[in-house]
């Protein structure tokens, strides 16, 4: 008996000894903030709690794609302090209220108060940063709570020791001001216009010394004896008298000074900086927690010059290498860290914030956020903390109905409660569905199901095409694959949403328009293309970025059908040709065309993991005949795009997605269609990986082999729970169940094993949808005649036409042969398979003058090509939205057209159509010039027309140069002059202006 207590005893010892030093360990020693801060990253490296509203951290640059977040990694001068940064956006905005601590004469000019600062002197961890100015010989140091900031200056000894405050940095101002409370204490606003149109910051500032002196400067002008100053470039000054170390905190809100002040008070009473930067540890301690990871990889080896010479139970040859088991463990926690920067608090301590109204709220029972990168985020980042953070995920779906309450539409990309309508699709509904899927309900549904639905049925952005058409066409919309692609994802996440609320007709109207996708799928070519007046649109290249795609090519979109990859690969002639396709996006060459896009990066192929439309596809092998390939692929990612260096993202961060892409994949697992229940097995990346799930139970994934060795990449062996699993996926219960998973891996890939799984399931069965048909054609006008074909993906449908303009109907002409026309014609057309009819497709073809010959001496640029040789005389005119084609582009050079008429003919006027977006670098011609000639070598000028707008005028417009000409000639010579570098103002001052023409018009 006593030897049973001594046992039982030293049982409860050890348990209390294996508690303390799970409670003690610091994950925050694997964080490195820097990562990504180099490169095209867009992260910051400041001071900053979990999805905190305050993000303090320095400013290192003040423009440009690469200085979105403030900071880059490569620069080495610091502007100051600022308390609210973007984690690796793609546009500029925040960096409000700069502080930056000096000695001397004050200065209020940035290029005058910067200061140099060396890497050496950095150190950043989670919740801290620091750092030297050269210049001032100050150290400073920061840590931040929820809603508040904490500055540490170390000045030198001086009596002229000042912190300037700097109301005008970075963005637009459209009102600011400062107040001087006592001397202890400062408060004010910023409200600014960016890439969020009307965002405020208040903010209020205690200093933990007296300061001696202050002045306020308006437009850098000293206002002496004010101790309030209002304007758009409000700056001041506080000084202090050899005071030694100063430290300021401040609280910011986006309604009041008051709320500003409430939350400065309750998260930081006093100015006790080690005891806030210990509360940021422990806080990003709890967080990172809820994920342990244990054996990255070995300690050390030389990889292996072939592969295939050994498997995971052979003994590896160690050389000195990389330590890959830290490596990788910096990299994991990095990546969880950076995933848990956004979405942003934007609620203050009394629950108060401003709504997508601009108005105050108070978010009652939840906490309200902004900064939702919703096109990016609901791929990983939204399935990940579903995960591990259900509470936050039913806030962040609360604020997403709150934005619906008060702005009317659910948010797409909110920044500072405005919604920026950046990016395409609504996907806050797969965040909504996916939550909701997996048990997080306690918002009300039918709101939500409500919200959904209006956002899909609106008229913008396409979806009125897309409702009207089965699929967005490039003639009403840009972007139109995409949008199409985005959009039935959307309409198939509604229509799960709709199952599971038993609303069987909205199930029906939705899971119908989830196949929408068919209708940009070109069968014979096995592209997601776009289509324009009935047609698909030509010249086609998949490695061409164009217009019709968001950030990508038809390579980066095809295999966007995440709901119905089963579909897809039916369409693409069956699993062997679905496979062979995906395989050849991971090898074919990764030379793209096109529009330069700084976004599509991390090539493999023409997979592109620096942009988010790829990340799900190399778990679609998975779906193919090589499941292998997605454990090499998945490898593949995680060690080549990915280091714990500054530029150790392939691209933007983008708020949480390509680092959740990372944490997810280490697991082993990902969801390629959040709203459904399954993720798909990938390749663990440690070996031990456990979950801390919300409900009290453990997931834990064992890899076994991945620290053995670094080429053990390949599946050998599946257990659940120590009992033979003989599936590709998991569904989501068996993780949230808790339990143990087993992976054993090795270095060739076990075929036999992989194909003998059970493939995951991503079909669309029910009310399937005949896809419209499509016209072959040449072009879209022509002199003679032309013939046209009528097709359809579906060779089991029938094809009724008419070339009268009337709707088609089973009654009307029956498809059995090419068609030609010899006059201007519309023909509409639509498919019909066992009574279901397909949308309509419709294309108008002109005949054009064959009187003219055009000839074009410098040449168009070819993502502005239109038609080619003929679009300025193939009377079809250009529309105010260019993004639509039907413009042609030059840039460098004149556009110089002649006309040949043929013959001596007497002309009365002359005019060619042209397009201005300043914006956009589309300037109108300062002149054009009209020429006669009746030999084509000896011209005469007949009339020089000048621009009547200015450049400076911003309203995207068209005009037409019209020259009276009242002359006999043959050959007509039409001289555009480029307006040439955009001017001063021009934020691309300097860069070269397009013309853009479309239709000459003879008389």
């Amino acid at each position: 008996m006593i030897n049973l207590y001594r046992r039982l005893l030293a049982s409860a010892f050890i348990l209390f000894w294996a508690a303390h030093c799970f409670a003690q360990k610091d994950y925050t020693q694997y964080v490195n903030p820097f990562i990504g801060t180099g490169g095209h990253g867009h992260t910051y490296p400041g001071a900053v709690m979990p999805f905190g509203m305050m993000q303090l951290s320095p400013d290192t640059r003040l423009t440009g794609w690469d200085g979105c977040s403030g900071y880059h990694y490569t620069d080495s001068l610091v502007y100051g302090f600022s308390h609210t940064h973007l984690s690796g956006t793609g546009i500029e905005d925040y960096c409000d209220v700069l502080f930056m601590p000096t000695t001397g004469a004050p200065q209020f000019k940035n290029t005058e108060y910067r200061s140099h600062f060396m890497k050496k002197n950095e150190i950043a961890t989670p919740g801290y940063y620091k750092t030297h100015l050269d210049k001032y010989d100050i150290d400073v140091e920061l840590t931040a709570t929820t809603r508040a900031g904490l500055h540490r200056y170390t000045f030198p000894s001086t009596e002229e020791a000042n912190v300037i405050i700097d109301l005008q940095h970075r963005d637009q101002v459209l009102e600011s001001w400062i107040e001087v409370v006592n001397d202890h204490e400062i408060r004010g606003l910023r409200r600014s216009r960016s890439w969020a149109q009307d965002q405020y910051v208040y903010f209020y500032a205690k200093f933990s010394k007296p300061f001696k002196t202050y002045g306020i400067a308006l437009n850098d002008e000293l206002q002496n004896g004010k101790s309030k100053v209002e304007g758009k470039n409000v700056k001041m000054y506080i000084r202090f008298n050899n005071p030694g170390t100063v430290l300021a905190k401040v609280g910011i809100s986006s309604v009041s000074t008051e709320g500003a002040l409430k939350n400065l008070d309750a998260e930081i009473p006093g100015f006790d900086f080690s005891g806030v930067q210990k509360a940021a540890k422990k806080a990003w301690n709890t967080e990172l927690s809820k994920i342990q990871v244990e054996g990255g990889g070995p300690a050390s080896e030389a990889m292996p010059t072939s592969s295939g010479s050994r498997n995971a139970r052979q003994p590896v040859k160690k050389d000195k290498g990389p330590d890959y088991n830290k490596i990788r463990t910096t990299t994991f926690y990095t990546a969880l860290y950076h995933s848990m920067l956004a979405p942003n608090t934007y609620s203050d301590v009394d629950g108060q914030y401003r709504g997508l109204d601009q108005k105050p709220h108070t978010a009652k029972g939840f906490t309200y956020y902004t900064v939702f990168s919703l096109w990016d985020t609901y791929r990983a980042e939204h399935p990940l903390l579903t995960l591990i953070d259900r509470k936050r995920t039913s806030d962040f779906i609360k604020s997403f109905l709150a934005m619906y309450e008060q702005g009317g539409l659910l948010p797409i990309w909110p920044l500072a409660s405005n919604e920026t309508y950046c990016m395409v699709g609504n996907h806050s509904i797969p965040v909504i569905v996916d939550a909701y899927a997996k048990g997080i309900r306690d918002f009300d549904a039918e709101e939500a199901l409500k919200a959904m639905k209006a956002a899909v049925n609106r008229n913008q952005y396409g979806l009125d095409s897309y409702r009207e058409n089965g699929a967005v066409l490039a003639d009403h919309e840009s972007e139109s694959v995409s949008k199409t692609l985005e959009y039935a994802y959307d309409d198939w996440c509604i229509a799960q949403m709709a199952k599971m609320m038993d609303k069987p007709k909205d199930y029906t109207e939705f899971i119908q328009r989830a196949q929408y996708w068919k209708n940009v799928f070109n069968g014979s070519n096995g592209f997601m293309q776009a289509r324009v007046n009935g047609t698909w649109y030509t010249p086609f290249d998949p490695t061409e970025i164009n217009r019709n795609y968001t950030e990508g090519n038809a390579w980066q979109y095809t295999f966007l059908a995440p709901a119905d990859v089963e579909g897809l690969a039916t369409a693409m002639g069956g699993r062997a040709a679905f496979t062979a396709k995906l395989n050849e996006l991971f090898t074919t060459s990764s030379t793209m065309t096109g529009i330069q896009q700084s976004d599509v990066t991390g090539l493999i192929g023409q997979y592109a993991h620096g942009n988010e439309p790829s990340h799900h596809m190399a778990y679609l092998f998975n779906f193919s005949d090589d499941p292998d390939k997605t454990q090499y692929y998945v490898n593949k990612i995680l060690t080549e795009e990915y280091s714990d260096n500054p530029d150790g993202l392939s691209g933007n961060e983008d708020c949480g997605q390509m680092s959740a892409w990372y944490v997810i994949s280490s697991l082993g697992l990902y969801n390629t269609s959040p709203g459904q229940q399954q993720f798909q097995i990938g390749l663990p990346g440690f070996e031990k990986a456990t979950i801390n799930l919300e409900n009290g139970k453990k997931f834990t994934i064992h890899n076994t082999g991945a620290t053995v060795s670094r080429s053990n990449i390949y599946l050998q062996g599946l257990n659940l729970n120590k009992h033979q699993y003989n599936k590709l996926y998991l569904d989501y219960s068996a993780i949230e169940n808790g339990g143990d998973f087993e992976v054993f891996t090795g270095r060739l890939p076990n075929k036999l094993f992989t194909q003998a799984l059970e493939r995951p399931t991503s079909k669309i069965t029910d009310d399937l949808i005949v896809p419209d048909p499509y016209i072959v054609a040449p072009s879209r006008s022509f002199q003679e005649s032309l013939t046209l074909q009528i097709k359809c993906n579906d060779a089991a449908a029938q094809l009724y036409y008419t070339l009268d303009g009337t709707t088609p109907t089973s009654a009307s002409t029956l498809y059995k042969a090419p068609i030609t026309i010899t006059e201007n014609t519309t023909i509409k057309a639509i498919a019909i398979k066992n009574g279901k009819s397909s949308f309509v497709d419709a294309g108008t073809f002109r005949k054009t003058r064959n009187d003219i010959k055009l000839t074009l001496v410098n040449k168009y640029l070819p993502n502005y090509a239109d038609e080619g040789n003929i679009a300025l005389i193939n009377g079809v005119r250009g529309k105010v939205n260019w993004r639509l084609g039907n413009w042609q582009g030059y840039r460098g050079n004149d556009l110089v057209a002649i006309l040949d008429l043929g013959q001596a003919k007497p002309v009365k006027q002359v005019s060619i159509g042209t397009l201005q977006d300043s914006r956009a670098w589309i300037v109108f011609p300062k002149q054009v010039e009209f020429w006669t000639s009746d030999d084509g070598k000896n011209y005469k000028l007949a009339a020089t027309v000048d621009t009547k707008v200015d450049v400076k005028d911003l309203k995207v417009q068209t005009q037409e140069f019209i020259a009276p000409v009242n002359t006999t000639a043959r050959y007509i010579k039409l001289v555009a002059k480029q307006y040439g570098p955009l001017p001063e103002w021009h934020e691309s001052k300097g860069e070269q202006s397009y013309i853009f023409a479309d239709e000459i018009t003879v008389e």
